[in-house]
C-alpha cells in the first residue's frame, strides 16, 4: 500500500511520468530463463542534468566506476541496466561496461558518455556482450511511454514484483512529474545509496541541487532501509531531469527547491516501503518510528538499530511480541540516551499494543499482541522520552525462506 504524501497526487507511468522520457524492458539470453527481462533501457528525449549516489562498499561493480566517470560533467540522456549478472570482480568489466554504454549510444543516436549504465544478479561471472549487442535493435524499438513497466521487470533478481511510483506537482504554476522504478530483495542494508533506484522528473533543477536532492532524501528513505544486513556491490541511484515541465529553474535553496525535495521524498519514501516489503522469502513489512530522539542521529541509528536485529525480524515472522529483542537492539546502539525512559508500541491494521513503559515490561495481553503481529504489515513505535528528534526505518521479517531462496542462489 502506497502512503500518500501530502500535497502530491500518485499518478500512473513510473519513470514515464515525466515529460520526454520512454522505457522498455525484454529478455535478451543473459538470464537462462527466457520468461524473464533482463535488459532495460530508459531514455530521455533530450538531455538531462544528472546525479547519482553509490554503495559504499569498497567492492564496487564495474558499472558504478563507469557511470561515475560519465557523470562527471552533471548530464546523461539515457540508463541501460541489465539483470542477472552483476559484472562484479571480473578482469574485463570496465571494458563490458563501455561496451554496453557504446552499444546503447549508437542505437539512439547519443554519445556513450551520456549513459548511465547497470548491471544486478550474481557476482564474480563475466557478463556477455554478445546479448546486448545482439538486442539492442528490439529494446530500443519497444520504447514506449507505458514501457515504464517492462523496465521494472528487466531489472529484477529475486524480487516477487516491480516496484514503480510517480506523483505530480506544481512549481511556478507548472505540473511537474517525478517517477521510479526500483529493484532489490536481498543484500539490502544501504550506505548512501540503494540497491537499483532509477529516477526521472520533467522539473527544471541545475545538476549541483538535483545532485543534493538525491542525497539528502536517500539518507531519509533507502538509506533506512534493512533487508538482510548485506550492502551490495552495485547499489545505486540515479536521477534525470529533463526541464521540460517549464517550471523556473531550481539553482538556489527556495521553496521551489523544498517542494521538489518533498515530491521526491514521496517517490523515494513509497519505494523503499514497497523493496521492504519484497525482501526475499518476507511475509511481513516492519516500519519502525522513533520519537522523542534527543536528535534526528540518534533517532536514524535506533530505528536501523531495530529493524537489523535478527532475533527481532525472526519474532515478527512468529508473530511474538518479544519485546525484549527490540530493547536489545536499542540497547546495543552506538548513541547515548537513558534506557530508562523508553516505551515501546506494536500496532498494525488490528490495533495498538503497548509492551514496555520506562524501560520496563507492562502487562501484555498476548492473544491481543499475536493478533496485531499476525498482519502484513506491523509497525514498532519507540518513544526514548528525550527530545524532538524523530526518524523511520524499514524492513521485514526474517523466514525460513530467505535462506532456502539464498542457499541456492546462483542454481
Amino acid at each position: 500500500m502506497l502512503i500518500q504524501f501530502n500535497g502530491f497526487e500518485f499518478t500512473e507511468g513510473g519513470v514515464c511520468a515525466a515529460k520526454g522520457f520512454t522505457a522498455s524492458g525484454i529478455h535478451s539470453g543473459i538470464r537462462k530463463n527466457k520468461e524473464k527481462a533482463d535488459l532495460a533501457l530508459i531514455r530521455c528525449e533530450v538531455p538531462c542534468n544528472a546525479g547519482a549516489i553509490y554503495t559504499q562498499n569498497k567492492v564496487k561493480g564495474a558499472p558504478l566506476t563507469v557511470t561515475r566517470q560519465n557523470l562527471k560533467n552533471g548530464r546523461a540522456q539515457a540508463v541501460i541496466c541489465n539483470s542477472g549478472n552483476a559484472n562484479t570482480c571480473n578482469a574485463n568489466g570496465e571494458a563490458v561496461a563501455r561496451q554496453m554504454c557504446e552499444i546503447a549510444g549508437e542505437a539512439l543516436g547519443i554519445p556513450a558518455d551520456d549513459i548511465v549504465v547497470c548491471s544486478t544478479g550474481v557476482i564474480g561471472l563475466p557478463l556477455p556482450i554478445e546479448p546486448i549487442r545482439d538486442h539492442i535493435k528490439p529494446l530500443k524499438d519497444s520504447l514506449s511511454a507505458d514501457g515504464s513497466i517492462r523496465a521494472a521487470q528487466a531489472i529484477m533478481t529475486t524480487d516477487t514484483f516491480p516496484k514503480e511510483v510517480a506523483v505530480s506537482f506544481t512549481l511556478g504554476g507548472k505540473t511537474c512529474h517525478i517517477g521510479g522504478i526500483a529493484k532489490g530483495s536481498g543484500m539490502i542494508h544501504p550506505n548512501m545509496a540503494t540497491m537499483l533506484c532509477f529516477l526521472t522528473t520533467d522539473a527544471a533543477i541545475e545538476s549541483e541541487w538535483l545532485q543534493k536532492a538525491i542525497k539528502k532524501v536517500a539518507d531519509l528513505t533507502f538509506n533506512m532501509i534493512s533487508i538482510d544486513g548485506d550492502t551490495s556491490t552495485n547499489d545505486m541511484v540515479a536521477v534525470l531531469a529533463s526541464g521540460l515541465a517549464g517550471n523556473p529553474v531550481i539553482d538556489r535553496e527556495n521553496d521551489d527547491y523544498e517542494l521538489f525535495l518533498n515530491a521526491l521524498y514521496a517517490v523515494m519514501m513509497n519505494l523503499s516501503r514497497e523493496l521492504a516489503r519484497d525482501g526475499e522469502g518476507a511475509t511481513k513489512l516492519l516500519e519502525c518510528a522513533v520519537n522523542g530522539a534527543p536528535d534526528e542521529t540518534t533517532a536514524k541509528k535506533v530505528a536501523k538499530s531495530v529493524i537489523t536485529s535478527s532475533l527481532f525480524k525472526a519474532a515478527m515472522f512468529g508473530a511474538d511480541a518479544n519485546w525484549g529483542r527490540i530493547l536489545c537492539a536499542v540497547g546495543y546502539t552506538d548513541a547515548e540516551f537513558n534506557i530508562d525512559r523508553i516505551a515501546v508500541h506494536l500496532a498494525s491494521a488490528k490495533g495498538s499494543i503497548q509492551v514496555c513503559e520506562n524501560g520496563a515490561g507492562v502487562p501484555v495481553d498476548e492473544e491481543k499482541a499475536k493478533e496485531i503481529l499476525l498482519e502484513d504489515e506491523i509497525k514498532i513505535i519507540i518513544d526514548l522520552g528525550y527530545g524532538k528528534g524523530s526518524a523511520m526505518a524499514w524492513g521485514c521479517d526474517l523466514t525460513y525462506d530467505y535462506v532456502k531462496i539464498n542457499g541456492d542462489y546462483r542454481t
